[in-house]
């Protein structure tokens, strides 16, 4: 699991944001992020999403639905943009 260094550049225009962390970690995503969130105190937890249907969700499992119930800390989901043909 890799946090992007594009997160520091989405975050850098955002006066309010002190600081960012960026991290490599290695295992379940849920529980890296949740674990992440713990260890830094984290305020809010960027995510993305596949856009999966029901059931490759329920086979996979959703990371982003997963941190959403259990990171002790706002979850923004971001959503992967729709292509237009």
């Amino acid at each position: 699991m890799t946090w992007c260094p594009s997160s520091t550049l989405l975050c850098s225009w955002i006066h309010e944001v002190n600081d960012v962390v960026l991290e490599v970690g290695e295992g379940d995503a849920r529980n890296v992020l949740c674990e992440a969130v713990e260890k830094h105190h984290a305020s809010i937890l960027v995510v993305g999403n596949h856009g999966y249907g029901a059931i490759k969700r329920a086979v996979l499992g959703s990371v982003s639905d997963y941190c959403a119930h259990h990171a002790h800390c706002t979850v923004m989901i971001v959503k992967k943009p729709k292509i237009k043909h």
